[in-house]
């Protein structure tokens, strides 16, 4: 297994540690000309075999930490005594078998957690790979998956592997509509997959808009406007002074910018000013 450094091992593990999410791709379909290295389809037994692999690092990775700590919090130190409390309660759901994030921390213990870089501790989004019947609705294998995810507070999708190799093939947009519409589709299941993941990380995206390119950036929800310009370059945020600003449907509904400049649709927005998902931006600052 990786948590003893066979396989993948150490590099496997290494990787999921600088991600901010993990995405299971679980096979949620039969066909006798495929076949499964466990010799059965089971979707449900495949995820618990990596969540167990993480489970594993995470009670290594946190024994090891536990010992250099205990030390000082036997000497009297309160931050490692409150270090101790989280990961014992931490050790102890990893021990019953559960995976770090099912643990309940308080909006102090937060910081801590997170320093604690644990690999079971991060959002899960499990994408159900079906055939093309049952790329619509899923079928009774995804269903499980749905299940579990809604139990442990995951999220999950529902996408065809080969209809998404099939829609790749095809550079027309709107053959790509018939093609989707004709299988009971109204996006391609990349699109699907982003959409969770961005609702999973809590993300949005906000646009920019120069004469010779238009470019999507990414924050959190919850972001300012001088929060969203630091994403472009730091000195947008350090010297901000306002966001010119139109919001998303405004922007296509006018047809770019000038017009909607001249339909009033442009507002002017200060340091406060949070982030809305589709906003238009074009920051003022003076360094």
């Amino acid at each position: 297994g990786a948590s003893k450094g066979e396989g993948l091992g150490n590099q496997f593990l290494a990787n999921i540690r600088e991600v901010d999410a993990v995405v299971h791709v679980l096979r949620c379909f039969e066909d006798d000309d495929i076949t499964h290295v466990e010799g059965g389809v089971d979707p449900l037994r495949d995820a618990e075999t990596i969540e167990t692999e993480l489970m594993l690092a995470d009670l290594e990775s946190l024994e090891k930490r536990m010992a250099g700590i205990e030390k000082r919090a036997k000497g009297g130190d309160k931050d490692a005594k409150a270090q101790i409390e989280l990961m014992g309660r931490v050790l102890t759901a990893l021990q019953d078998g559960r995976p770090a994030r099912t643990v309940k921390i308080d909006a102090e213990e937060r910081r801590a957690f997170q320093l604690l870089q644990l690999l079971t501790a991060k959002p899960v989004l499990y994408v159900c790979n079906v055939d093309e019947s049952a790329a619509a609705e899923g079928n009774e294998l995804s269903a499980r998956v749905f299940a579990r995810a809604e139990a442990e507070g995951a999220a999950a999708v529902v996408v065809s592997a080969k209809i998404e190799s099939e829609v790749a093939m095809l550079s027309d947009e709107a053959e790509k509509r018939d093609f989707l519409e004709a299988l009971g589709l109204e996006e391609t299941g990349l699109t699907r997959v982003i959409r969770a993941g961005y609702s999973l990380l809590d993300l949005l995206t906000f646009f920019t808009v120069g004469p010779k390119e238009a470019r999507a950036w990414t924050v959190r929800k919850g972001a300012t406007a001088p929060q969203a310009a630091g994403v472009i370059h730091t000195d947008f945020e350090r010297g901000f002074i306002r966001a010119e600003t139109i919001a998303f449907d405004d922007y296509i509904t006018c047809g770019g910018e000038s017009e909607a400049r001249a339909a009033g649709k442009l507002r002017m927005e200060g340091k406060e000013y949070v982030v809305r998902d589709g906003d238009v931006f074009h920051f003022l600052f003076n360094v």
